[in-house]
């Protein structure tokens, strides 16, 4: 039986790109993405929620999110989830689930660039069709 695992988010970086590196060497980066939610409930009130993303990127994608992104940009993030578990200081299991980025998109005024694989990929904004969201 096939499985999948893809997410696809579109929002705003709420903190600067977070690089390190794993013991053997490898960069791998993590930032916050804001998405929001605007509803109307049924009193006709309107209301908006936002949802916060841990984002994880590795080695040449890691690299350039790290130099490319600032707090603040609006991104279309790709890849898949993965939920990590630990034991706190405090005894009690720990959860977080992230994103591990495949692909980073910057969606801004200042330009769009794909970010993924081994290539940067430059596209100008107005290149960007709403069509081109895969949702």
């Amino acid at each position: 039986m096939a499985s999948l695992n893809k997410v696809m988010i579109i929002g705003n970086l709420g903190s600067e790109p977070e690089m390190r590196f794993t013991p053997n060497g490898n960069p791998v980066v993590s930032f916050r993405v804001a998405t929001n939610r605007v509803y109307t409930t049924s009193e006709g009130e309107r209301k908006q929620e936002t949802e916060w993303f841990t984002v994880v990127s590795w080695n040449k994608l890691a690299e350039q999110c790290n130099q490319f992104l600032t707090k603040g940009r609006l991104i279309y993030a790709e890849g898949r989830l993965r939920t990590r578990s630990w034991d706190g200081q405090d005894g009690q299991k720990h959860y977080r689930t992230e994103i591990i980025a495949s692909r980073v998109t910057f969606l801004d005024r200042q330009g769009a660039t794909s970010l993924g694989g081994d290539k940067i990929e430059e596209v100008g904004i107005g290149e960007l069709e709403p069509e081109d969201i895969p949702f």
